[in-house]
């Protein structure tokens, strides 16, 4: 169990977290998952001692999959807003052709969102739907930058962010996305809940590549191991920012809400 315990603090707690997990397991889940929890309280209460009161000094923050989520299914999307532009193709096959499009290696340098990202999206587009009429594109592509193609996921996060940003935690936003992105915060009104965004388009990193999670350390002024970054995806955001030095905790397992995370933070 105290492999959980790990998760949660990251990798960069494993060595001091060992220091206080000498003790011997009970029979009992009762006992094991009560040392549990007093190995992961104990390791958080030496970080607050560190940085007084937070166990770390900024919190990154995947977009799609963690922070915002798809209105609608993609392919439903595509499918609708491309039956006046001639889109035959059902669903299902848009969905399939849009996965073995969007698996295959991108260009020289492998990097899909380059500045505005059209070239990418437009062979995504071409190839899920047949249609490679360019007003379909252009009214596809501007839809995914408002408020009705995304929402958001946890809707106490706005609540949370202020109260942690009143703690004296910085946060920023660190997405594999092109240059719609601070627009798209914006329709959302959630881009001033930040006080940095790091964006794959403009840092010329995807993530696992650690490079994107250091510039927005960079941003944000603090030390890789003072920050933790929570993220949907295992290789992409827990990996990847681990790489780079950061604790990290996946989404929908070791933390499901952003009430969890300021919980961890803040009074555990």
């Amino acid at each position: 169990m105290a492999t959980i315990a790990v998760r949660i603090l990251g990798s960069n707690s494993r060595t001091a977290l060992r220091r206080w997990c000498r003790s011997s397991y009970s029979s009992t889940s009762a006992a094991v998952a009560e040392a549990e929890s007093t190995e992961v309280k104990d390791y958080a209460d030496y970080r607050r001692s560190l940085y007084g009161q937070i166990t770390h000094k900024a919190l990154l923050v995947d977009a799609v999959g963690t922070l915002v989520l798809p209105s609608q299914p993609m392919a439903q999307i595509y499918r609708t807003i491309g039956e006046k532009y001639g889109v035959e193709y059902s669903e299902d096959e848009i969905l399939f052709r849009y996965r073995r499009a969007y698996g295959q290696p991108w260009g020289k340098s492998r990097l899909r969102y380059v500045n505005d990202g059209k070239p990418f999206w437009q062979y995504i587009v071409s190839y899920s739907t047949g249609c490679s009429d360019p007003q379909y594109f252009e009214e596809l592509y501007n839809y995914y930058m408002t408020e009705k193609a995304w929402h958001l996921n946890d809707p106490g996060a706005e609540e949370v962010f202020r109260a942690l940003r009143k703690s004296g935690v910085k946060l920023a936003v660190v997405s594999n996305f092109d240059t719609r992105l601070r627009p798209l915060l914006r329709a959302l009104n959630c881009d001033t809940w930040f006080d940095a965004v790091a964006v794959s388009a403009e840092v010329a990193a995807e993530k696992p590549n650690p490079t994107i999670f250091l510039k927005a350390c960079e941003l944000l002024d603090v030390k890789p191991e003072d920050a933790v970054h929570v993220g949907d995806d295992r290789r992409n955001d827990i990996w990847g920012a681990r790489d780079a030095g950061c604790d990290a905790w996946l989404w929908g397992s070791d933390v499901h809400s952003f009430k969890e995370v300021f919980k961890i933070f803040i009074s555990f």
